[in-house]
């Protein structure tokens, strides 16, 4: 301890390196607080819902009031529906920054609700929001870089080397004793935010530990980087252009080309393609016989065929079972491209394995649930929400019973805690 005590005073003595450390605190702090802020700008969104869906479905029910209709009350009542953020959220914000967490929906066709605003590439990730993934990802390794550039290479140029090596306690056992407190301090930078804010956030202690311990490996691996460099027995300037190259490479050119290969490998159609066949579809059905309409519905759905024939006036059973016929002829497209988009997420977290800085966001992201699996399971929740929603205004458009005031505090509402 004393000998630590001793070479903790000699850093101190260092102004780079002091103001290296106070910068990534600082910067550390900047990331969380940035983090919390959008986390909890988001929490206000969701918790602002109640009231607003009363004040329009209060819009909707006097309408529907008078003309009883329950096709009215399907066309014109939009049902909310969130994704609230995690506790750890706020570390990693991921896909939350680029994805919808609140969406409206209505019981018509759903997928062109879900797709008309996509337009994220939720596979491998490039630089994103200035959050605490983002500093230990892209910036811890520059001052790991800062401080252990010169660790030997310096004391060689200073003449100082071979003395310290012949010292007691020195040679191997000196530059451990470096290399251990330098690594401490960087982990303490990055470490004390992030337990403030995991505390003030109320973040199950199990996922702090695991955040500090991917901290601590993934700054390990930047040390070890910088130790194989010192052993070319370099100079300073020359091991920090090489462990500058090495960021360069692993951190931001390698990732994006690994971006690259996988879209080109694995490749999906888009999102909004998927809404504009669902539109397609949903358009023709205006120039088809209505008849045809009903015969496909009802052979997916025979529950609904003894409702009455259609009349010759506009009625909207058959307006909705031509949204959900869209919904299905496109079920196909749906599947390939979830599909597609897990296929691209597992390539890239298996290109984790080989990318450290890859590797990391992505566990970073899975921890604090903002991944493609986390969109993905609130997409399936919409889903199921959905087919509730059309279950329940089927139950009184295709055996004509009447929708008033009261019917809608019975329409089904959408599962999760407002918090």
């Amino acid at each position: 301890m004393i000998l630590l005590a001793h070479e903790l005073r000699l850093l101190l003595r260092q102004r780079l390196s002091v103001m290296a450390l106070a910068l990534l605190a600082t910067l550390s702090a900047a990331s969380l607080i940035l983090g919390m802020s959008e986390v909890q700008r988001q929490r206000d969104a969701i918790a602002a819902i109640p009231a607003a869906q009363a004040e329009d479905i209060a819009a909707v029910a006097d309408y529907v009031d008078r003309t009883k209709d329950a096709g009215s009350a399907a066309y014109y009542s939009f049902h909310p529906t969130w994704d609230a953020p995690s506790a750890l959220a706020f570390a990693a914000l991921g896909m939350r920054d680029v994805s919808p967490y609140i969406l409206r929906v209505r019981a018509l066709g759903l997928e062109a609700q879900i797709y008309d605003g996509d337009t994220f590439n939720p596979e491998l990730a490039l630089p994103g929001r200035f959050d605490f993934a983002f500093v230990l990802v892209f910036l811890a390794p520059l001052f790991v870089i800062a401080l252990f550039h010169d660790l030997v290479s310096g004391e060689r140029e200073a003449g100082r080397q071979r003395t310290l090596d012949a010292l007691p306690r020195g040679g191997r056992s000196l530059w451990r004793r470096r290399s251990a407190l330098r690594l401490s301090l960087l982990w303490a930078a990055l470490a004390l935010p992030f337990m403030l804010a995991a505390a003030w956030e109320q973040v199950a202690v199990g996922a702090i530990l695991a955040v500090l311990a991917v901290a601590m490996a993934y700054l390990l691996f930047w040390a070890g980087v910088a130790a194989l460099v010192s052993r070319l027995r370099c100079s300073s300037v020359t091991n920090a252009a090489v462990l500058a190259s090495a960021w360069l490479l692993l951190v931001l050119i390698v990732p994006t080309l690994a971006n690259v290969a996988i879209n080109a490998a694995l490749p999906i159609d888009q999102g909004a393609e998927i809404a504009l066949a669902h539109r397609e579809e949903v358009n023709r059905a205006w120039d088809i016989p209505r008849e045809d309409t009903m015969r496909r519905f009802y052979a997916r759905h025979p529950e609904w065929s003894p409702s009455a024939p259609l009349g010759p006036e506009f009625h909207y059973k058959w307006y909705l079972a031509f949204h959900q016929n869209g919904d299905e002829s496109v079920a196909g497209r749906v599947r390939a491209y979830r599909a597609g988009l897990e296929a691209r997420d597992a390539a890239a977290r298996a290109t984790g394995w080989i990318l450290p800085s890859v590797g990391v966001q992505a566990l970073l992201m899975r921890l604090a649930q903002t991944d493609l699996a986390a969109q993905l399971r609130y997409q399936d929740r919409i889903r199921s929400f959905h087919r509730r929603l059309r279950t329940f205004y089927y139950g009184y458009l295709f055996t004509d019973r009447p929708f008033d005031r009261t019917d809608f505090d019975r329409a089904p509402r959408f599962g999760g805690d407002i918090s």
